[in-house]
C-alpha cells in the first residue's frame, strides 16, 4: 500500500493499538496520516511510503507495518551513514532502502503491528519477511526497523536480521503522589539542585499548559515558531511544517499537551508532549528567549509532574541527552533490526554491532550506577 489513506483506520488502529491501556499515538492511523496529508513524507520528502498490509482468512487485516522508502540517512536517530559510505567506496548503491519506523520519531514502540491473538507471533515474522521481500523487489539495499520493542528485537533477530541497540532517557514512575515524593527519592544534592532550576525558571516566566479542545490556531502558530526557531538551529532545516501541526490538532487534540512560558503577556516559549495509555512522550520544544533551566522546567519537570498526576508510568523525552540523568531520566536500551543485501556489508556490520551492544550495555550500567537517587544500604 502507498499511502495510509488507502487502509482503513480502523483496520489500522485495531493492529497497531488494540490495548487502550499502552496506547501509542505515534502509531495511530491518524499521526501517520497526518503526516502523509501535510507533504512532510511522500513524494520528493526521501520518505516514500509503502506501508504493508497482511490480510488473515476472509480479507481481514492481520497485521500492517509503517515502512517508507527512503532515499537519505535524515530524520531517523539510529545513524547509517557510515554504512552508505563503506558501500559506495565498494562500488556498491545504498540508496535506496527500506525504513520500518515513525518518521522523524525516536520514541520507541512496536512496529510489526499485528493483531493480538495465536497468530500474533507468526504475523510479526510474515511482516518482517515481506519487508524483505519488498526490498528485493524494489531493488533496495536494505531494510532498517528501528525503536522497535525489545520482545520484536528478540523474535524477529533470528529471521535474517543483525541486532542493533542504542540508548535513552526515560523517568519512571515508582508509584509517586506527588513531585515532592519523587525529589524525596533523589540525593540531597540533586534535590537542592533541581529545586533551585524549577524556582529559577518560574520565577522568570508564568508556566501554562492546553490540551484536547483548549488548544487553538493562535497556540499551534506560537508553538510552531518556536519549534522553526530550534529546528532550524539543530537541523538546518525542520522537518515538519505548519500544516502538519494544525492536522494533528484536528486529529488528535486529545492527545497533546502543550505547555507553554510566558512573560509580560507575551508566550516565549513552549514545548509538545503526546499523551499515551501509559507514557507521557515528549517531542519538541523551543523559545525565543533565553531563561536559565527554562528548557528543564518545561521539557522534564512539566512532564514528571503531569505523569504523577495522570498516572503515567513513564515520561520520555527523546533521543540521547546525558543532561537527563541529573533530573531523574534514567538510561534504557532502544532497539532496532537491519538486514543488508550485500554480504559483504553484512559480515562487516554484524561485527561492529557485536562490539557497539557491549558498549552500550556497559555504559548504561555505568550511568545507571551513577544516577541522581538515593544509594540504598
Amino acid at each position: 500500500m502507498p499511502r495510509i489513506d488507502a487502509i482503513p483506520a480502523e483496520a489500522w488502529d485495531a493492529c497497531a493499538n488494540p490495548d487502550a491501556a499502552t496506547y501509542n499515538p505515534f502509531l495511530s492511523h491518524a499521526f501517520l496520516d497526518a503526516l502523509e496529508k501535510a507533504g512532510t513524507v511522500g513524494q520528493g520528502t526521501g520518505w516514500v511510503p509503502h506501508h504493508l498490509v497482511l490480510e488473515g482468512p476472509g480479507g481481514a487485516v492481520a497485521g500492517v507495518m509503517p515502512l517508507y522508502a527512503k532515499t537519505h540517512s535524515q530524520g531517523e536517530y539510529v545513524f547509517d551513514h557510515a554504512w552508505a559510505e563503506a558501500l559506495h567506496r565498494a562500488g556498491g548503491r545504498y540508496y535506496p532502502k527500506l525504513q520500518g519506523a515513525v518518521p522523524f520519531t525516536p520514541v520507541p514502540g512496536r512496529r510489526f503491528l499485528a493483531r493480538p491473538g495465536p497468530m500474533q507471533a507468526e504475523t510479526e515474522r510474515l511482516l518482517a519477511h515481506a519487508a524483505v521481500a519488498l526490498a528485493d523487489r524494489i531493488e533496495a539495499s536494505s531494510v532498517h526497523v528501528t525503536f522497535l520493542t525489545e520482545g520484536e528485537w528478540k523474535r524477529l533477530g533470528g529471521e535474517g536480521f543483525l541486532q542493533r541497540t542504542g540508548q535513552q532517557f526515560h523517568w519512571r514512575n515508582a508509584g509517586y503522589a506527588t513531585f515532592d515524593d519523587f525529589l524525596a527519592t533523589l540525593s540531597s544534592r540533586k534535590r537542592k539542585q533541581l529545586r533551585k532550576e524549577r524556582a529559577e525558571a518560574q520565577a522568570a516566566v508564568e508556566i501554562f499548559s492546553v490540551t484536547g479542545d483548549e488548544i487553538t490556531e493562535a497556540h499551534w502558530d506560537a508553538f510552531f515558531a518556536f519549534y522553526m526557531d530550534t529546528g532550524s538551529r539543530k537541523w538546518g532545516r525542520p522537518y515538519l511544517n505548519r500544516r502538519f501541526f494544525s492536522l494533528l490538532g484536528a486529529s488528535l487534540a486529545d492527545r497533546c499537551l502543550l505547555i507553554f512560558a510566558r512573560r509580560a503577556g507575551q508566550l516565549v516559549a513552549g514545548a509538545l508532549n503526546l499523551i499515551g495509555g501509559d507514557c507521557l512522550y515528549g517531542r519538541y520544544w523551543g523559545t525565543t528567549e533565553h531563561h536559565p533551566f527554562l528548557h528543564f522546567e518545561l521539557c522534564y519537570y512539566q512532564a514528571i509532574e503531569y505523569a504523577i498526576a495522570h498516572g503515567l508510568a513513564r515520561a520520555e523525552a527523546g533521543a540521547q541527552g546525558e543532561h537527563k540523568l541529573a533530573r531523574g531520566y534514567l538510561p534504557e536500551t532502544t532497539y532496532s533490526l537491519h538486514w543488508l543485501a550485500d554480504p559483504r556489508l553484512e559480515a562487516a556490520v554484524a561485527r561492529y554491532l557485536a562490539e557497539e551492544r557491549g558498549e552500550v550495555a556497559e555504559i548504561n550500567a555505568l550511568l545507571r550506577e551513577h544516577g541522581p537517587f538515593k544509594r540504598v544500604p
